[in-house]
C-alpha cells in the first residue's frame, strides 16, 4: 500500500497535526505537491496532498475558501497542508472549517518543518512501497516456479490462488477447466468457457476481464503460437495490486513454457504416430508395434478403429503438409498464412485429443496430405467424441444453420479391427468416407453401410445417368402409346421371371407379358435370360424411382 495521511501524522520528525477530516487519514498519499495558485487543480491528477501558505488565496475570507476547498476535494486530493508561520501565524478558523464542510483532511504543517522534508517522506515511503513490492513479486515467482516444477500445473494453479487470495483455473484449447483450485472454484471457472472459446478467436497473447456476480475475473491466453491452446483465468474481489499482477505474470510465463514444451512433446508423438501407422498400413504390425513403445502401445494392444477424416467443402483448404508428416494441426504446429483458408481440422485434433486426456485413453492422429487419420480405442471416449460430433453437426446442417469450417466435415469410421488387419480397416474408412460424402452426412460406420440397403447408393449421378440412358428406349416406346413395357418389365424382374404371377399383378393375359418381354428384347438388344442383364435392368429401374427419375 502507499503512505496515507495517517504515517505521515505519524511521522515523528514532521511534526504534523490534524485540524480537519481525522476520519480520513487512512486516504492513500500518491505525492505531495506544493501551489499557491488559486486553482491549482489544473495541475493535479488526485491523490496528493497539496502543501500551501496561501500567498496568493485569502484564507481568511470564507467566501475565497470554501470554493477553494471545494474544487479540491472534488479534485480528489488526498489532503491539505497548510505551512503555519510564513502567510499566517496560524491555520485561520475560515480555512479550517471550509475543511470540515467539504471532509477535507486539514493537516497544519508547523515553521520548522519544510515542505522540501514532507516531499521527501512522502517520496521515500511510495519507493519503499516499490521495493517491498519488487521483492513480494520476486518472492511470489519463486514459489510459483517451485511449484509448477515440483507439482506441475496443479501445484503452480494452488499457489497462485492462495497469493491472490481468490482463485484460479487454467483450461486447455476446447474451454475445459484443466486445472482449478481451491476445488470449489472448478464449478465457477466451467461457466466461463463460452469467454474462454471467444478468447481462443483472438491472436495471442490476448486478455479480457470478465464481470461475474462473485468476483472480478480476468481471462490470460497462453502460448506463443497465432491461436493459444490454452487460458488461465483468475478470480479475485477486487483489482490486482502490484504484487498480485506480479504473480499473474508469473504464472502465464511458467503455463507459457509448459504450453510449449507440451507442443515439442506433441509434435515429436505425431512423427511417431506418423511411423507406427507407415508400418501397419505397410502389413508391418510387429515392427509397427515395437516402434509405438509405450506411447502407443496399448492402442496397439486392444481392438482399434481407423477413422479417416476429410474436408467436404472445396473453401476450407487445409494447410499444405506432406503425407503421413505428423506436422500441422495434428503436431500443434500453427501455420496458418495470409493465402491459405483456416485449417478446417483444428477443431477436431482439439477435441479427440481433449477427449482422450480426460478419459486417459491414447490416440493417434496423423495427417495425410488433405485428410486426417485417426486411430482411437474402439468404445472409448474418442470414439463417443466423434459420434457426438457428428450428430451436433448434423443436426445444424438438417435445420439450415449457417455452413462453418468445422462442420463441412466427413468422417469414416472402420470396423473393430487390430494391428493385423489395419490395411483392411483403413479400406474400410475409406469406403465409409465416401458413403458419408455421398449421403452429406458427417459420420458413416463401414458397419451401417453393410448392414444397410444398397439402395440408398444408387443416388448417384452417374447411377442415375446409366439407368436413364439403359431405359431411355423403353419410356420412348411407351410414350407413343404402343405399351407398357417398362411396368411389364418391372413386375416380371420384381417376381422373379414367373409369368402367371407377373401376368396377374399386371392384369394381362401370360402371354401378352411374353410378347412385351420379347420387345424388351428387340429394343434392348439384350436377352433377360442372363443374370447380370437382369440385374442392371432391376438396379436402373431402382435408382430411376429412388431419385425420382423419369421410371
Amino acid at each position: 500500500m502507499p503512505p496515507t495521511l495517517a504515517s505521515l501524522v505519524h511521522h515523528s520528525a514532521l511534526k504534523l497535526t490534524v485540524l480537519a477530516g481525522a476520519d480520513r487519514l487512512d486516504t492513500p498519499v500518491r505525492w505531495a505537491h506544493v501551489s499557491e495558485l488559486i486553482d491549482p487543480v489544473p495541475y493535479m491528477n488526485g491523490g496528493e496532498l497539496l502543501l500551501t501558505t496561501s500567498l496568493t488565496l485569502d484564507a481568511e475570507n470564507p467566501e475565497e475558501v470554501l470554493p477553494y476547498v471545494r474544487r479540491l476535494a472534488r479534485a480528489g486530493v488526498a489532503g491539505l497542508g497548510f505551512g503555519r508561520g510564513v502567510n499566517y501565524d496560524g491555520v485561520p478558523a475560515a480555512l479550517v472549517a471550509a475543511a470540515e464542510a467539504e471532509s477535507l483532511p486539514l493537516l497544519e504543517v508547523p515553521r520548522r518543518t519544510p515542505f522540501l522534508a514532507i516531499t521527501k517522506a512522502v517520496s521515500a515511503a511510495i519507493a519503499a512501497e516499490q521495493y517491498r513490492a519488487v521483492t513480494a513479486g520476486f518472492a511470489a515467482q519463486r514459489e510459483l516456479t517451485r511449484q509448477a516444477l515440483g507439482e506441475g500445473p496443479e501445484g503452480l494453479i494452488g499457489a497462485l490462488a492462495a497469493q491472490l487470495n481468490g482463485w484460479a483455473a487454467v483450461y486447455d484449447a476446447s474451454g475445459a477447466v484443466v486445472a482449478a483450485a481451491p476445488e470449489w472454484a472448478a464449478r465457477r471457472a466451467a461457466r466461463l468457457t463460452p469467454d474462454v472459446r471467444r478468447l481462443r478467436d483472438r491472436p495471442a497473447p490476448a486478455s479480457a476481464v470478465v464481470a461475474a456476480a462473485e468476483d472480478r475475473v480476468e481471462l490470460h491466453s497462453l502460448g506463443t503460437a497465432r491461436h493459444p491452446r490454452a487460458a488461465l483465468a483468475v478470480g479475485t474481489e477486487s483489482t490486482l495490486g502490484t504484487v498480485e499482477r506480479y504473480s499473474v505474470h508469473a504464472a502465464i510465463s511458467l503455463l507459457t513454457l509448459t504450453t510449449e514444451r507440451s507442443r515439442a512433446f506433441r509434435a515429436a508423438e505425431q512423427r511417431i504416430g506418423a511411423a507406427v501407422l507407415g508400418m501397419l498400413l505397410a502389413g508391418e504390425s510387429g515392427h509397427a508395434r515395437a516402434a509405438a513403445g509405450d506411447l502407443y502401445g496399448a492402442l496397439l494392444d486392444a481392438p482399434f478403429r481407423l477413422a479417416i477424416v476429410a474436408a467436404t467443402s472445396p473453401a476450407s483448404r487445409p494447410h499444405a503438409s506432406s503425407p503421413a508428416s505428423g506436422t500441422g494441426a495434428a503436431s500443434g504446429e500453427d501455420t496458418v498464412t495470409p493465402e491459405l483458408a483456416p485449417d478446417p481440422f483444428a477443431a477436431m485434433v482439439d477435441l479427440v485429443e481433449t477427449a482422450a486426456a480426460r478419459a486417459g485413453e491414447p490416440v493417434l492422429v496423423v495427417r495425410e496430405g488433405e485428410r486426417l487419420v485417426l486411430l482411437a480405442v474402439d468404445q472409448g471416449a474418442v470414439a463417443d467424441a466423434c459420434a457426438t460430433y457428428a450428430g451436433e453437426s448434423d443436426r445444424a446442417r438438417d435445420a439450415g444453420a449457417k455452413s462453418t469450417p468445422e462442420s463441412t466435415l466427413a468422417i469414416g469410421l472402420s470396423a473393430p479391427s487390430g494391428p493385423v488387419a489395419a490395411v483392411t480397416a483403413y479400406k474400410q474408412a475409406e469406403q465409409a468416407l465416401s458413403v458419408a460424402r455421398r449421403r452429406g452426412r458427417t459420420l458413416v460406420e463401414h458397419e451401417d453401410v453393410a448392414a444397410g440397403s444398397v439402395l440408398p447408393l444408387l443416388a448417384d449421378d452417374a447411377v442415375r445417368a446409366f439407368a436413364d440412358g439403359l431405359l431411355r428406349a423403353l419410356h420412348d416406346h411407351d410414350a407413343t402409346g404402343r405399351g407398357d413395357l417398362v411396368a411389364s418389365l418391372r413386375a416380371w424382374l420384381a417376381h422373379h421371371g414367373q409369368w402367371d404371377a407377373a401376368a396377374a399383378e399386371l392384369g394381362v393375359h401370360r402371354h401378352t407379358l411374353r410378347y412385351r418381354m420379347r420387345r424388351v428384347e428387340e429394343i434392348l438388344g439384350r436377352s433377360l435370360d442372363d443374370p447380370d442383364v437382369r440385374m442392371e435392368l432391376w438396379l436402373a429401374l431402382k435408382a430411376t424411382t429412388a431419385t425420382g427419375g423419369v421410371a
